[in-house]
């Protein structure tokens, strides 16, 4: 694995990474909006550190997948990424008890992050083998 096609995959995934704040902002926002409680500027509201974070988090991921599919094996990627995203965003949200409002909240956010790391692994697993 050269460091070029690391780098480009680092690249390919955090812009993703970026780009996935807002189809999840989007996809709770029309939750929300059922509900009736959401407001103005929430798409402008997301901080800068959680942009430096999803940086990092690509780039861990790109090095979880370089080792997948340069040692380990190439097939079934989307189940890998699929573990992967379940481990790393099952909110602990879901197992207090709420209303009916809140649980399809964090639902709508937990379909969001885990079609992020599907897509991430697609990417990855395009570039990468």
């Amino acid at each position: 694995m050269t460091l070029g096609r690391l780098v480009i995959a680092w690249a390919l995934v955090a812009v993703w990474f970026r780009v996935s704040l807002w189809v999840n902002l989007f996809i709770v926002a029309g939750v929300l909006r059922i509900g009736g409680r959401f407001g103005n500027g929430v798409f402008d509201s997301i901080p800068r550190t959680l942009l430096y974070w999803r940086a990092l988090e690509a780039a861990v991921l790109t090095l979880f997948a370089s080792l997948w599919f340069d040692s380990l094996g190439s097939g079934e990627w989307w189940l890998v990424f699929l573990l992967v995203g379940i481990l790393a965003t099952v909110p602990v949200e879901l197992l207090r008890t709420g209303g009916p409002q809140r649980k399809l909240t964090f639902a709508a956010i937990e379909a969001g992050e885990l079609l992020r790391y599907l897509v991430a692994g697609a990417l990855l697993a395009w570039r990468l083998s």
